[in-house]
């Protein structure tokens, strides 16, 4: 996937002001893990503390739920923190190679300016453009009040996370397969998620924009919208839970007072 630019990190960070209320953040940062078979010889290097042999995803995700960069790959057994520090995000980050903007007073401070920074949980170690949680314990008003304004903010790559799961059904089972078709069938499943929620928000922008609902649009909806169609299921995924007025199905007789029936998706 391509690399952010300037203007991209602007757009990121712009999406965290507005949606979390977390300004200078240019993304959220998460560990999941893949259930897959044992592998041969492998020991105990796949079996993480969940008590199951998984390969880890490493995403970093904006506020649309799309993924910036992924690390795919690493040991179920090992942390979320060592899988960053050895990941290609976090050399770049280091290296002060990622086209980062130049730090920024927080909106409505006279502080000094603060870097831009990617929101993670406890897992991950504090480092200068990674922000973590304050430790629960003894927590007064304001780092309350941070804590919960960055797991607002981290929570779209957990949603990124659990979108793909639910549509490729294929990771709601261990993944049956050697390592290298694993991990091509996990960078499969990321760049189609990518491409629909790209999709489907060019969609509903456009939909927005003309305020044309699918009544309107001269779809056929008793056809080839119904909701078990895929034509249906991609106009239904880019309407979210708008009401659809449709015709009677044909079981409906003449004499039945109701002509148009509303259906909410």
């Amino acid at each position: 996937m391509p690399e952010p630019k300037a203007e991209d990190w602007i757009r990121i960070s712009e999406g965290f002001h507005l949606d979390a209320q977390f300004p200078n953040c240019i993304g959220a940062l998460d560990c999941k893990h893949i259930h897959v078979k044992k592998l041969l010889h492998s020991g105990s290097r796949y079996y993480n503390y969940k008590q199951y042999f998984s390969i880890v995803l490493l995403a970093l995700a904006d506020t649309t739920y799309k993924f910036i960069f992924v690390d795919i790959g690493a040991y179920g057994s090992n942390a979320d923190a060592s899988i960053f520090s050895s990941s290609r995000l976090c050399d770049r980050l280091q290296a002060n190679q990622l086209a980062l903007l130049e730090p920024r007073r927080l909106p409505g401070s006279a502080d000094p300016p603060t870097p831009f920074v990617i929101v993670t949980d406890e897992g991950f170690a504090l480092a200068p453009h990674v922000m973590r949680p304050f430790l629960r314990c003894n927590l007064d008003d304001r780092r309350r009040i941070f804590n919960y304004r960055l797991t607002r903010a981290r929570r779209y790559v957990e949603c990124a996370f659990r979108i793909p799961t639910y549509k490729c059904r294929v990771f709601l089972s261990s993944l049956q397969m050697t390592l290298d078709n694993a991990n091509l069938v996990i960078k499969a499943c990321v760049i189609l998620h990518n491409f629909v929620r790209i999709h489907n928000a060019s969609i509903d922008a456009g939909l927005e924009e003309s305020g044309t609902y699918p009544s309107s649009t001269g779809l056929d909806l008793t056809r080839h919208g119904r909701p078990g169609s895929r034509a249906g299921a991609r106009i239904f995924a880019a309407l979210g839970k708008r009401k659809v007025c449709r015709p009677p199905p044909p079981h409906v007789t003449s004499q039945c007072p109701t002509h148009i029936i509303c259906h909410n998706n």
